[in-house]
């Protein structure tokens, strides 16, 4: 509660330190004065900061995040149309990393030192260091312009054409999920590394059990406690950081309308957004604190 009551006052004032006037944007250069004083009369923009701010809080509250002064629409159901579709990328995007990610930090562990393990580290460092802008270019280039298996850019609801959807997703995924791969792998495999030299697993050894017995019973579940801790932090990044990625594929997501929203100097817009965002974040890690001991009773 405090992170969120913190996280108001930041975005609140945050928002209006934007340069810009949004009566004029919203009006147009050619309005006269009087309009520009009616618009910023009825979206309370006249009114004292402290005032302003309890006035949206109190709203926000209730479930009322404002109106949008771009669209005239509520910022609820603005919201409410763009988050399915980036939690969707979010998601596809760390099953990708998962399924990478996990077999190969177990394997570059097991097989420490060895040709595999060096192999998985470079294509992991590779994972990180490369930017997602031109990744997404390079898939696009040869998968879409050259190869022509998925289209290059564009949307189709799931439930309207979910093949159409799975299509159009894949790429964008990949692009989000190989970074968040990179990040992972380098974890399970140092988590796993650690894990794998404790007394309890040499006693595993030592009483005869299967080593993918005592990798995936015994190490892994272990292993996976702070592996699980970056994978919250990097779940919520996913949910405000895909705004290159859904830039680049033209995917109508959370990303593109927290741009579009701070290039009209959208106050309401902006700050329904980013406290969704950072509500969700506190959300995910809590759920990642509670999962501790799921993976762990003793915790």
């Amino acid at each position: 509660v405090l992170t969120l009551f913190l996280i108001t006052l930041i975005v609140f004032t945050g928002v209006r330190m934007i340069p810009g006037d949004p009566a004029r944007v919203m009006a147009g250069t050619d309005a006269d004065e009087a309009g520009l004083q009616e618009i910023r009369a009825k979206y309370g923009l006249n009114d004292p900061i402290p005032l302003q701010y309890l006035r949206w809080v109190t709203l926000a509250l209730r479930g009322d995040l404002g109106e949008s002064i771009r669209t005239r629409e509520p910022v609820i159901k603005t919201v409410a149309v763009k988050l399915p579709i980036t939690i969707q990328l979010a998601c596809f995007a760390l099953m990708i990393a998962i399924g990478i990610a996990i077999p190969a930090g177990v394997f570059s562990a097991v097989r420490r030192n060895t040709v595999w393990d060096f192999l998985a580290n470079a294509v992991s460092l590779c994972g990180v260091s490369i930017p997602s802008f031109w990744l997404g270019i390079m898939l696009i280039l040869f998968l879409s312009v050259r190869l022509h298996v998925l289209p290059a850019s564009g949307f189709v609801p799931f439930f309207q054409d979910p093949l159409a959807n799975l299509q159009r997703m894949l790429m964008p995924a990949f692009v989000l999920g190989a970074t968040l791969a990179a990040v992972l792998m380098r974890q399970t495999r140092n988590s796993m590394i650690e894990v794998m030299s404790t007394n309890y697993i040499r006693t595993a050894y030592s009483k005869g059990l299967a080593e993918w017995v005592v990798i995936f019973r015994h190490a892994l579940r272990n292993g996976l406690i702070p592996v699980v801790t970056i994978l919250g932090l990097q779940m919520g990044a996913l949910m405000g950081g895909a705004v290159v990625t859904e830039q680049i594929f033209v995917v109508p997501g959370f990303g593109r309308l927290i741009v579009e929203a701070v290039f009209t100097r959208d106050y309401p817009l902006v700050q329904g957004v980013v406290l969704i965002t950072a509500s969700s974040y506190v959300l995910i890690n809590l759920l990642v604190d509670v999962s501790y001991s799921l993976l762990n009773p003793r915790i």
